[in-house]
């Protein structure tokens, strides 16, 4: 692989512990061991440890990006393999040690001193492993085994694809998060499950653990204790009068939580908001806080120009969620990608609204369903017939459910996500209006767009829409709101920072920066300002950066240059909220 050497400013002062941050805001416990660094590494066609190794990755840079120090992409009959060692100290070692994952791209195998410990498929999804049998008293050798058939496959890779170009971009595989330890007692509590009842000035915890012990659920406020409550399983906590403060994008006051057992204790946090769908006068809305509210979004693809899936550094996804709020958006639609826990963290302390796409999977799209008849009208195809939308085989569609489950469940507790996005332009879509159903039934808390952008199968809260090369015309919806889930892309290439100086994919090209101001002032204008009185409830504007080809972010891939002027931005979303509702 050649490198596009666009490097970060993050990227450029990286160090050789990358991302030494705590990666589970919402679970935590004062045990850590952090893994990332120098790991050897191996590629090879065979499937047999390595007698020697290719050289050293810096974990958690897939070996394609260039903060990885390799630059290699990995093949679909290629194995990729790391070993690194650790050294856990008697004060660290309690009862139980876990291996902890935030994600591997796509299928991979941990063994710990050469014991097999476990498999794990999906390259989104985090997941640990107990190794404290297999530990030894002093060093203690790690290898990870991966394999990934990126877009060659069924399995989910987003818009990751071995033959980069236009919208879709270089595929990327192995370790993408962090890595690390932690030691618990023998009876822990492994998981919470967080539901804010924003009507009746309560939350509910449900605890998972190994035990059958009561367990002390207490409120924070700052210093201040706010309400305490005892309870096994499900611990309901009430507000003293009934009174709180609600999270708002605004205003994202978080409340602490502290769960303490006779033997562990744990950390975290919530925040106190409702997200719906109901009509208001004529026309549907999404609320928030049982009042209507316009959701006026970015696209936010996640890639980064030095470390591809990976941010280079925590300041790095602080950076885009800042900024996108100085520009007076509320929410950013992350697209066919799940971030790490510490993204969702900063949405929520910030104060940003997420929509929240499932990484699309299938096998190779059906070009006539998911691009040529969309383009000539027909948007609403029937999503039963599998082999269409590139869900023939059973196994793929059973792959998903599994993935999407575990997805819901993972990012359940985030404050900041207001709506699921199960698919997205009919690639690799089956059943959308029964799996907005589901999700429904396993988070009745969130709103949900079954199908983004086409094709419509009734379903969901929301009638998408992705409008590109003509004007908004608003459908009429009888039980859901209309969102513009995607729209605008207007390209403006910065040769300085261009990922390929040849090429610029986007939807409008603009030859000035001035040029690309008076078109969005136009265009939000005729497309979402005027639209608002008429029904419109959300807009996505595509998109947050630039990606490789595609250059129609309102930043440079880099993240060095904002195209668009800010003040033009700005004053786009003050109109956009006075608009009337």
């Amino acid at each position: 692989m050649a490198f596009n050497n666009l490097i970060t400013e993050w990227g450029g002062k990286i160090t050789d512990k990358p991302l030494q941050e705590y990666p589970r805001p919402q679970l935590v416990r004062k045990s850590y061991v952090n893994l990332n660094g120098w790991w050897d590494y191996a590629i090879t066609e065979k499937d047999r440890f390595p007698l020697e190794y290719d050289g050293k990755i810096l974990v958690p840079f897939s070996p394609e990006s260039q903060l990885s120090g390799v630059g290699r992409q990995l093949k679909p009959k290629e194995i990729l393999f790391y070993r690194t060692f650790f050294t856990l100290t008697k004060s660290f070692v309690k009862d139980i040690v876990l291996l902890h994952f935030g994600a591997v791209d796509c299928v991979c195998d941990v063994f710990v001193n050469g014991r097999y410990l476990c498999r794990h498929e999906g390259g989104y999804n985090a997941f640990c492993v107990n190794i404290t049998s297999a530990l030894r008293p002093q060093d203690n050798e790690l290898i990870v085994k991966v394999r990934d058939l990126s877009d060659t496959s069924y399995q989910t890779n987003g818009k990751q694809t071995l033959k980069r170009g236009g919208m879709w971009y270089t595929a990327q595989s192995g370790i993408w998060q962090t890595v690390w330890l932690e030691s618990v007692p023998a009876q822990y509590i492994s998981a919470i499950k967080i539901t804010p009842d924003f009507d009746n000035a309560r939350v509910t915890v449900q605890t998972k653990c190994n035990f059958d012990e009561p367990i002390t659920a207490i409120v924070t406020d700052g210093d201040r204790e706010v309400v305490k409550a005892d309870g096994k399983g499900t611990i309901t906590l009430a507000f003293p009068d009934e009174e709180f403060i609600p999270w708002t994008p605004d205003n994202p006051h978080l409340y602490g939580l502290k769960l303490i057992s006779r033997r562990d204790s744990v950390e975290s946090y919530f925040g106190m908001r409702k997200f719906g769908c109901q009509k208001v006068g004529n026309y549907y809305r999404l609320m928030l806080n049982n009042e209507p509210y316009f959701h006026s979004g970015l696209l936010d693809q996640g890639y980064w120009s030095d470390g591809l899936y990976t941010a280079p550094h925590d300041d790095a996804l602080v950076y885009d969620i800042k900024l996108a709020k100085q520009l007076g958006f509320n929410m950013l639609r992350k697209h066919i990608k799940v971030e790490p826990a510490r993204w969702y963290y900063h949405c929520d302390r910030l104060g940003m609204l997420v929509w929240q796409d499932m990484p699309s999977g299938g096998t190779r799209q059906h070009k006539f369903t998911t691009l040529y008849a969309p383009n000539i009208g027909f948007t609403k195809i029937k999503d039963g017939n599998y082999r269409r939308f590139s869900r023939a085989k059973s196994e793929s569609r059973d792959t998903y459910l599994k993935e999407y489950a575990e997805m819901l469940d993972q990012l359940y507790n985030c404050v900041c996500i207001a709506m699921w996005v199960p698919f997205n332009e009919g690639w690799g879509q089956f059943d959308a209006a029964n799996i907005a159903q589901y999700t429904k039934q396993t988070d009745p808390t969130r709103t949900v767009d079954h199908a983004s952008g086409w094709h419509d199968q009734g379903g969901g809260d929301i009638r998408s829409l992705h409008v590109y090369f003509r004007n908004v015309r608003l459908p009429k919806d009888k039980n859901r709101a209309v969102c513009v889930s995607e729209f605008g892309g207007y390209c403006l290439k910065d040769a300085e920072h261009s990922f390929n100086p040849d090429y610029a994919y986007g939807y409008k090209t603009c030859q000035t920066a001035a040029e690309l101001n008076d078109g969005l002032r136009q265009l939000y204008q005729r497309d979402v300002i005027d639209q608002i009185p008429n029904g419109l409830s959300a807009a996505v504007y595509t998109q947050l950066s630039d990606v490789e080809d595609e250059v129609n972010g309102l930043l440079t891939y880099d993240r060095k240059v904002l195209k668009a002027d800010a003040d033009v931005l700005r004053d786009i979303n003050r109109r956009i909220s006075a608009a009337k509702m």
